[in-house]
């Protein structure tokens, strides 16, 4: 199987996190997709809003974001917050 360019694999975790923003504008946060690497398959991604220094938004990176990427976008191995 090819590996996807980097825009395709952008592309691909900013649809899963278009649906996953309305969860989290719900509770006032939200996440910006900042890097998606094919080759090692991290994405980084900067939470904003109300995720900002919540004692919360590690599970939720981890436990929501990171979780439902690997699922949706098999080539999604990790994902990692950036400042």
């Amino acid at each position: 199987m090819a590996m996807k360019t980097k825009e395709v694999l952008m592309q691909d975790v900013e649809q899963v996190l278009t649906v996953l923003r309305q969860g989290l504008a719900m509770h006032g946060g939200n996440c910006e997709l900042v890097d998606a690497d094919p080759e090692t398959g991290i994405v980084q991604v900067r939470m904003q809003g109300a995720c900002v220094g919540c004692p919360m938004s590690e599970m939720t990176l981890k436990a929501g974001i990171e979780d439902t990427l690997k699922e949706m976008v098999p080539e999604v191995k990790e994902v990692v917050q950036v400042a």
